[in-house]
């Protein structure tokens, strides 16, 4: 029979982040589809909070791993927690968010527990009383369906996958587990952090929109002439006022090699598509982009797609959008700007 355990760690605040969340969804669905229940194993500096957002989630036992050196993400510490927790719970099945703290940890404690991990898991089921998972390869173009024999199983799962659990019902007591760090483990001294402004975060995983713009902003306009700086103002602004996330294709990052005019705000890191990253928004807008198929396949994920072009024969007319907006771009968000101002 297998044992299931669902390890997750906090944010600076004490919370759980949303991914973290969603999976344990997964774990209470996936330890019922196995007709045995699961253990939750939590890491950080106080666990109170989190505590709190795991009750009824249906967990038979809680343990965790809390003190001042486990409340920030340092490799050393991080895989000692990790190693007590599986070994606590006996676990034979881990579920993990992908976090880029755990993304970091998990793939070292699988080897000294002699396992298996699986990252990017898009998908969990049950079939036969076998525990199966899914997997996209060759950028989101092949899905694969697979079982694993080796125990334990480290699974690191995507955001967007489950929906998020909302604690509610009775909570159990959590057990916390003594982890002794040597000097070594407490080589690494963490002075602090920094963080960027909001007026430059540009990337936000769990913003409900993600409005991507196109080569298209930094062409020639109407009057012969490019305006990047005037883009620049509307994008950020649109971006401040809804707190969306902002995406790209690669030709408008890739324009500055061309001799081209950019956007001072625009990196690899917003490159959405074949060659970036495949988010996983609610809602998308797409502006002065052609929906070309290496672009569009990063969008595959997201639940409801619009466009802005004044090209009516473009990709995105194509049936890859569900509403294309014949426009300019500029007006278009220039008057949506103005309307939330109002």
């Amino acid at each position: 029979m297998e044992t299931v355990l669902y390890l997750a760690h906090v944010q600076h605040d004490g919370t759980l982040p949303r991914v973290a969340l969603e999976t344990l969804t997964a774990a209470g669905e996936i330890s019922k589809n196995l007709s045995t229940s699961f253990v939750i194993g939590l890491v950080g500096g106080d666990l109170k909070k989190a505590e709190a957002q795991v009750r009824g989630s249906g967990a038979s036992k809680m343990f965790g791993v809390q003190g001042e050196e486990f409340s920030h993400s340092r490799y050393s510490s991080d895989i000692l927690a990790v190693e007590a927790l599986v070994r606590k719970a006996n676990a034979t099945v881990i579920l993990v968010p992908a976090t880029s703290r755990f993304a970091r940890v998990l793939p070292g404690a699988a080897v000294r527990l002699n396992g298996r991990i699986d990252t990017h898991v898009s998908g969990i089921k049950v079939t036969g009383g076998k525990l199966e998972i899914q997997r996209w390869y060759y950028r989101q173009r092949l899905v694969s369906t697979f079982s694993r024999a080796v125990r334990p199983w480290f699974l690191l799962v995507d955001s967007g996958i489950f929906p998020t659990w909302e604690g509610k019902g009775a909570s159990i007591p959590m057990e916390i587990l003594k982890v002794d760090l040597s000097d070594s483990a407490n080589k690494t001294e963490v002075l602090g952090f920094e963080s960027p402004s909001s007026s430059t975060q540009t990337i936000r995983p769990d913003a409900k929109l993600l409005f991507v713009a196109g080569a298209g902003w930094t062409k020639k306009q109407g009057d012969g002439k490019t305006h990047p700086k005037e883009a620049e103002a509307i994008i950020l602004g649109f971006l401040s006022k809804t707190q969306a996330s902002l995406g790209s294709s690669k030709s408008l990052v890739d324009q500055s090699s061309e001799g081209e005019p950019v956007l001072g705000f625009m990196s690899h890191l917003n490159q959405v598509g074949q060659t970036g990253s495949t988010p996983r928004h609610p809602k998308g807008l797409s502006t002065c982009c052609h929906g070309e198929e290496p672009h569009v396949v990063g969008w595959r994920f997201i639940n409801e797609r619009r466009a802005v072009n004044l090209d009516p024969n473009c990709g995105w007319a194509q049936g890859k959008t569900d509403v294309l907006y014949v426009a300019d771009a500029f007006q278009v968000m220039t008057k949506v700007n103005e309307l939330l101002n109002s």
